[in-house]
């Protein structure tokens, strides 16, 4: 029982730092934690899986509204979540070995490096028992100070359809904005952890693989955790290349993101996707073909979910980093 209560601590929807209220949505933070939760499959813990997707379908998801609520009788409906990310048919997939060979070529170059702070596009699936779920797209940047504080900004935007009303959640009420309404401007004081994800990421595979396991709060993660981590990773520094390349190197020797070839992200750039399976979820990794650079990530049902109003291949969260 210990485990399970640390797994749930972990999962904690409101953070003592946190910009969120209780009856509001979890924060990035929180969301891979709760992610990693559902997907355990150690046999002491699984029993606790209903109980927490109840919990995911109540108290801790982003707040969720009908279409009814969104648009008027003769307009259509205001939510439109985005469809997964699709491989150019007859794209040959480039394995992730030959991916990092290049990552580590064009490290040599020295290309712009290693920056505190990210700006990153998420689209976050929202479900409630009893509504239809709806996305969430939002685009946060985050510039850290010479004397340790941040500047946070969150705005609600989408785009795939810019100009266009943006569905949002404000106060625990869903509605539509104006794009690029701000949501959050927020400046932070002085933080000076010197713990993984706040402390400088390393720039050889074995020490970012320990990183990032302390990251995971894992001694031998998986690679479902390592994707989590690498996220967390990504929501607090923008890479340079040698971080990028170490981080495709330790991606690589664990021989378990399957290539699948070329896609298009949603922000139009064009990058090698990399798949992972799990039970009722697929996660893939879009990579930079040229730098080997994280591009995004997805998370994508495989399965249906009809008591949380989820289909096969639904976009569960879609995240994807710019310099």
């Amino acid at each position: 029982m210990t485990d399970e209560l640390e797994l749930l601590r972990r999962a904690n929807p409101v953070p003592a730092d946190g910009p969120h209220f209780g009856d509001g949505p979890l924060d990035h933070r929180a969301e891979r934690h709760l992610n990693r939760l559902l997907r355990e499959e150690t046999p002491s813990r699984r029993p606790l899986r209903k109980a927490v997707w109840g919990l995911a379908a109540t108290a801790v998801v982003a707040a969720t509204v009908s279409a009814l609520l969104l648009s008027g009788p003769s307009t259509a409906p205001a939510v439109a979540a985005p469809r997964p990310l699709v491989v150019q048919a007859g794209s040959t997939p480039v394995p992730l070995d030959r991916l990092a060979e290049r990552a580590r070529a064009a490290a040599a170059d020295g290309a712009p490096g290693l920056r505190k702070g990210t700006h990153v596009q998420s689209w976050s699936l929202g479900m409630e028992d009893d509504r239809p779920p709806v996305t969430l797209p939002e685009e946060r940047v985050v510039r850290w100070r010479a004397d340790g504080s941040r500047t946070e900004l969150v705005v609600a935007t989408d785009p795939r359809h810019p100009g266009r009303p943006v569905l949002t959640d404000e106060g625990g009420a869903a509605r539509r904005v104006a794009d690029g309404h701000v949501l959050s401007d927020r400046t932070y004081p002085p933080s000076w952890s010197d713990a993984p994800p706040e402390s400088s990421p390393p720039h050889d595979p074995a020490h970012l693989r320990a990183y990032l396991a302390e990251v995971a709060h894992s001694t031998s993660p998986t690679t479902t955790e390592l994707l989590d981590a690498t996220a967390e990773l990504l929501d607090h520094w923008t890479l340079g290349p040698r971080e990028s390349a170490a981080l495709a190197g330790l991606l690589a020797d664990g021989g378990h993101l399957r290539p699948v070839g070329r896609v298009t992200d949603r922000l139009g750039r064009r990058g090698q996707a990399y798949v992972l399976d799990a039970p009722g979820i697929r996660r893939m990794l879009i990579m930079d073909p040229a730098t080997g650079a994280v591009l995004g990530l997805e998370t994508t049902f495989t399965t249906a979910g009809p008591e949380y109003g989820v289909q096969a291949g639904d976009v569960m969260q879609y995240s994807a980093w710019m310099r």
